[in-house]
Order: C-alpha cells, then sequence, then structure tokens
C-alpha cells in the first residue's frame, strides 16, 4: 500500500530542536521528509545542519521572489546542500520560473500559487482583481508551461490546480481541527487527501507539543 506523505515543517532556528523533531517523527506509516523555510536557512548554523543531513528528503522553501537571474543564481548557491525540492513564487514571472528550472539539476523546483494566509479580503488589499480560485488556477497554467516540477497550494484549491497541472502537488495550511493558527484556507490532512493532494506540509499541530504522541494522532487520523 501505497505511504501518505507528509513534509514536517521545522520552523525554528534552534539546532537542537530541529534535531528533536526529526528523531521524533520517524515512523513506518508514513513518509516523513522536513521542510525548511527562510528563518531555519537564514540561521547562523542552518546551512551547515542541512549540508550534513543524510538520507533525509528535504523541501527549502525559499519562496524566490525575484527578477529571473537573481532567481537562477540563488539556485545555483545552494546546489551543494542537494536539496530535493525548492520553492519560487510563480508571480516571478515566466522567464524566472524558466530560468530556474533551467539551472536546477536533480533539484525539483516548487511553484508556490497564493498563499495560504491570504485570503479574498488580503487578495483585495494587495490590489488583485481576480477571484482567488482563478487566479490559483491561472498560476498553475504558468507553472506548467514553464514545466515545473510540483506545486504548492490551499488543499481547497487541488481539484483546481488538478485540472492544468499534472505533477506533483504540496499543500499547507493542514490542521487537524479548527485552530488554524495563521493560516485562513485550511483542511484536516484526510480531506487533503482526498483532494489529491500528493505531500502535505504540517508544522505546529505535529511540533508543539508531544511530538510523538502528534504523529501517531495523525496515523490514527488517517487510518479512520
Amino acid at each position: 500500500m501505497k505511504k501518505n506523505k507528509i513534509f514536517v515543517a521545522c520552523d525554528s532556528a534552534n539546532i537542537s530542536r530541529v534535531k528533536s523533531i526529526i528523531n521524533k517523527t520517524k515512523n513506518s506509516k508514513i513518509k516523513v521528509g522536513y521542510k525548511f523555510g527562510l528563518e531555519f536557512l537564514n540561521s547562523k548554523n542552518g546551512r551547515k545542519f542541512i549540508s550534513r543531513l543524510n538520507n533525509k528528503v528535504i523541501f527549502a522553501d525559499l519562496k524566490l521572489h525575484d527578477i529571473p537571474n537573481t532567481c537562477a543564481s540563488a539556485v545555483k548557491a545552494i546546489k551543494d546542500l542537494k536539496v530535493n525540492y525548492l520553492t519560487i513564487h510563480i508571480s516571478s514571472g515566466l522567464d524566472a520560473l524558466k530560468a530556474v528550472k533551467k539551472v536546477s539539476g536533480k533539484t525539483k523546483i516548487v511553484g508556490v500559487t497564493v498563499l495560504t494566509s491570504i485570503d479574498k479580503k488580503s487578495l483585495k488589499e494587495i490590489g488583485f482583481t481576480k477571484n482567488l480560485k482563478d487566479l490559483v488556477k491561472h498560476q498553475a497554467k504558468l507553472a506548467n508551461k514553464a514545466k515545473l516540477d510540483a506545486i504548492v497550494c490551499s488543499a481547497q484549491e487541488v481539484s483546481i490546480v488538478k485540472k492544468v497541472f499534472k505533477k506533483e502537488i504540496i499543500t499547507p495550511g493542514i490542521r487537524f481541527n479548527s485552530m488554524s493558527y495563521d493560516q485562513k484556507r485550511i483542511l484536516t490532512p484526510k480531506e487533503a487527501y482526498k483532494n489529491g493532494s500528493d505531500w502535505l506540509v504540517i508544522g505546529r499541530p505535529i511540533t508543539k507539543g508531544n511530538i510523538k504522541k502528534n504523529i501517531n494522532i495523525l496515523i490514527d487520523h488517517l487510518n479512520q
């Protein structure tokens, strides 16, 4: 039977804490990768730590958003880390997406659609006039045109994205209950997989409190 896959968000600059998260999330029931964002990757010892991680699926959530040359140069600059996945905002534009994909090598390039912390009101405040779901679909088409390897989108939009993008779909904004924290567009793990997500990104519902217990809660939730 195919294992469910999750990326545990290691949202901390504390190496000891991250080591603890990695050790306590080991299990035989679900496949676990580790997501490192700007906080960790910009910390004093973060880069060195990732360079020494062996036999782990590593997701570098850099969310690049710049001119094509700068984005491509950033990808080249972390090639030595040999990360499995790396993110770029689709709103960086088609040229930047293509430039990054061209130099990515074995690293899978992941296009980020509208952040899950954004809702309709926030979108309007930024100045977007498109309907949120229409915008996500439009961005997914652009990612497909740039031949990206995966997309990050809300689990609520997976069915829309799958119509125009046939590769891996990674979904954050996953919650076991109504505790949304700073996310707006959320779903439970079971709902997300049902919608067609390939990977779930889960942070605080696993890393806050008893990590081993939280992993078992997730496993039980998926088996219900």
